[in-house]
């Protein structure tokens, strides 16, 4: 049964804080605004990520879950350095990511309003707007450099080996820490899921599977912290175990899927001079099997279960009714798609989400947003001076590429949206390492200082194609935005 407040509308009608996180939240936003931008950087991703969503200030009749407290920080810290130090908030200049995600943003919203009408959902838009303009805008700001992102990584391994922890405590005990903080959805972390007689943890996530995924991602990013050297490796270490606990104890398909594509992309690194051929190879394999099978190419979806009892059906289903209604989404999406199917409102994948919200021309710049991320990586990599620098590019692609396969059984609405678009400014950040890639993207040499990654850097306008292998969420759980 679709939920009564699935797009906007209800959430909770007064504040629900704990005091104790409240006091953090204060204390990580001084940090933010006052310490160096290291510090800054890692008192921001950790307060985002380990702060649930659920802990949210209500003021006149607008919600502010802490995440967007942090936000304000980070904006005041941006509007401090931009006037009084004059410094640019897109380091080495605005690019091809940074538009695509601001496009997506501002084309989200201006659909959502044209569909409605109505003035919840205008606020609620402008709430999204405020959080992906806030948690990017910041993020690219901080990260700057190769060690700004190596800093970024360190601090998701210590976050991950506390959520790791976190998970283990409510296999074993069924119970899980944060219903302890008393949020508006303090029951739901009270009560853990169950699959198949094991439980489903989620550590301080929405859902067991945003928790799974959050670890799968973060694979890929830490054996890129494993090739910096021999004083991170412990770090490493830590962080691939913690992730593999939390993909394993969030008993669900989708993470376990997103870690093997993160690992496999690894493991294609010596085939990094013929990803075209793979990916042509890849195309041809899905269209042949596309003609020969009696069911289209993307009921093998429904074939996937890892976990055991996944609802890999329903994401077949949700992909296959939404090519089908295709002429009631494409402009600017539909207000409701439970009457296409048993269950269609949960769209569980990032992709159709998008689409069916939203419509066609936010679905291409979501896509734009990760084709760029690729093709970013491709040219850098091919210009990268030594193989350390080449195998931390390939790394950060195949976090991206963990991320593509995870959209297909989740779309991300809690803090996991910290890490997507953290991963999207550091491979902004990664790219400016290499001064020669001014070639690629017609900078002046003038403009560009190798002694100071946050140079004047501008986007790629070629369209050469990169070597970089580029290819049940309870929505009604959504707060109001704003």
């Amino acid at each position: 049964m679709e939920p009564e407040h699935l797009r906007f509308g209800g959430g909770v009608a007064q504040t629900v804080v704990n005091p104790l996180v409240l006091l953090i939240v204060l204390v990580a936003g001084v940090l933010i605004v006052v310490s160096p931008r290291k510090r800054a950087l890692a008192v921001f991703v950790a307060a985002a990520i380990l702060i649930p969503i659920d802990q949210v200030l209500v003021i006149a009749g607008m919600h502010f879950p802490m995440l967007r407290v942090l936000v304000l920080f980070g904006i005041v810290r941006l509007l401090r350095e931009k006037m009084l130090l004059r410094r640019q908030i897109f380091s080495g200049g605005i690019n091809k990511i940074d538009l695509a995600v601001v496009s997506f943003a501002i084309s989200t919203a201006i659909a959502g309003i044209l569909l409605f009408r109505e003035s919840g959902e205008a606020i609620f838009q402008l709430g999204n707007i405020y959080t992906i303009f806030g948690v990017y805008f910041l993020l690219r700001f901080l990260l700057r450099s190769r060690e700004d992102v190596v800093a970024m990584v360190r601090t998701l391994a210590y976050i991950a080996a506390v959520i790791a922890v976190v998970m283990t405590w409510e296999i074993v005990t069924g119970h899980n820490p944060y219903a302890l903080l008393g949020g508006a959805r303090s029951s739901f972390y009270a009560r853990l899921m169950e699959r198949d007689d094991r439980f489903r943890a989620l550590g301080c996530f929405g859902h067991p599977i945003l928790a799974g995924t959050f670890g799968a991602m973060m694979v890929p990013l830490f054996v890129l912290l494993w090739r910096e050297g021999r004083k991170h490796r412990p770090l490493a270490i830590a962080g691939i175990a913690a992730a593999t606990v939390i993909t394993l104890t969030s008993n669900s398909s989708t993470p376990v899927m997103a870690y093997a594509g993160g690992v496999l992309a690894l493991l294609m690194w010596p085939l990094r001079n013929s990803m075209r051929i793979i990916r042509w190879g890849i195309v041809i394999t899905i269209v042949g099997l596309h003609i020969v099978m009696k069911a289209p190419v993307w009921h093998l979806i429904s074939r996937i279960d890892i976990s055991g009892g996944s609802s890999s059906y329903h994401r077949y289903m949700l992909i296959d009714q939404c090519i089908r209604h295709f002429s009631d989404w494409w402009l600017i999406g539909v207000k409701s798609t439970s009457d296409w199917g048993w269950d269609m409102w949960d769209t569980a994948n990032q992709y159709v989400s998008v689409c069916d919200s939203s419509g066609l021309l936010p679905f291409v710049l979501f896509l734009a947003t990760i084709v760029y991320g690729f093709k970013c990586l491709g040219k850098a990599r091919r210009i990268a001076p030594d193989r350390k620098q080449k195998l931390f590019l390939w790394a950060l692609g195949s976090a991206l590429f963990a991320n593509v396969v995870a959209f297909i059984g989740i779309s991300y609405w809690d803090q996991t949206q910290v890490v997507w678009y953290g991963l999207l400014a550091a491979i902004s950040a990664a790219v400016l390492m290499h001064p020669k890639s001014r070639v690629a993207n017609k900078v002046p040499s003038k403009a560009l200082n190798w002694a100071d990654p946050a140079a004047e850097f501008a986007a790629s306008n070629e369209d050469d194609i990169s070597e970089t292998d580029s290819e049940e969420h309870p929505a009604s759980q959504h707060f109001p935005a704003f």
